[in-house]
């Protein structure tokens, strides 16, 4: 689905709970406390530092404003791309903050406030791999590819792929180990997490694509049904970028250049 007509959709979500009503956003200000997902192995985004145990990232930052303009705490809460679903409907957190994909079937079951991010996709291979040199080389006969189980790559690559073979990588299985064992031959990603590898492996390289191949808007997601509470955090997503946090947030983790104005 072309960017034009996720924003579409996702308008037309945003009108669809007009009609509804809640007590999220009381709640919250009765509680004191703001309970945000976030996925903690993603780069630049919400990465928890496996030496410090301390978070960082984009919407680590952006997560502490909207706590702070809120006037209420913040509590975390570990969740992943597979479980996004499940642990907003199932109210384990108020909104999920990691840089969501704004995906037809993620449509079709939360709501997204507008999108403040947006990435094509990349691949990542190794600097002395000889089968993957260039974008092209990646849908060839006997190429492995991986992509990360719950990410927005697993259907897109999915559909793409016609003569490579798809490898779907599951916890605790990484895509960096896989590709160093030489068990698949490229990864694809997003750009924040391509960031990560060549902020830290000398031995990665990144395969951008030469024209858009699908570029996704991210938003925040909540659990359908609460008009008020999507409006809020909507509303803090068009502050953010009047007032100049979202870009100095996005310049400080790096990701400056996928901003959505």
């Amino acid at each position: 689905m072309r960017l034009g007509k996720i924003l579409a959709w996702a308008g037309f979500a945003l009108l669809a709970q007009a009609a509804c009503a809640g007590a999220t956003l009381d709640r919250v200000r009765g509680s004191g406390v703001l309970r945000v997902c976030i996925w903690p192995d993603y780069y630049g985004v919400s990465f928890r530092d496996p030496r410090t145990e301390q978070l960082r990232g984009i919407d680590i930052d952006l997560s502490a404003e909207l706590a702070k303009d809120l006037g209420v705490k913040l509590a975390y809460v570990d969740s992943s791309f597979p479980r996004l679903i499940d642990d907003l409907k199932g109210e384990r957190c108020d909104v999920a903050m990691f840089a969501i994909g704004m995906l037809p079937q993620r449509l079709e079951q939360l709501v997204f406030t507008r999108p403040y991010l947006q990435s094509d996709i990349y691949a990542v291979t190794t600097r002395s791999n000889r089968v993957v040199r260039e974008w092209d080389d990646i849908d060839q006969p006997g190429v492995m590819v991986a992509v990360q189980a719950g990410t927005f790559m697993e259907p897109v690559m999915r559909d793409a792929l016609k003569k490579a073979q798809m490898v779907v990588i599951r916890p605790p299985a990484t895509r960096e180990r896989e590709l160093e064992a030489g068990r698949v031959d490229v990864f694809m990603t997003d750009y924040p997490y391509s960031r990560r590898l060549l902020d830290t492996a000398d031995w990665a390289r990144l395969v951008a694509p030469p024209r858009p191949f699908h570029v996704l808007p991210y938003a925040y997601a909540l659990k359908p049904g609460d008009a008020q509470w999507l409006a809020a955090v909507d509303e803090f997503v068009a502050r953010i970028k009047r007032d100049g946090r979202l870009l100095a947030a996005a310049r400080k983790n790096g990701l400056a250049e996928i901003v959505v104005r």
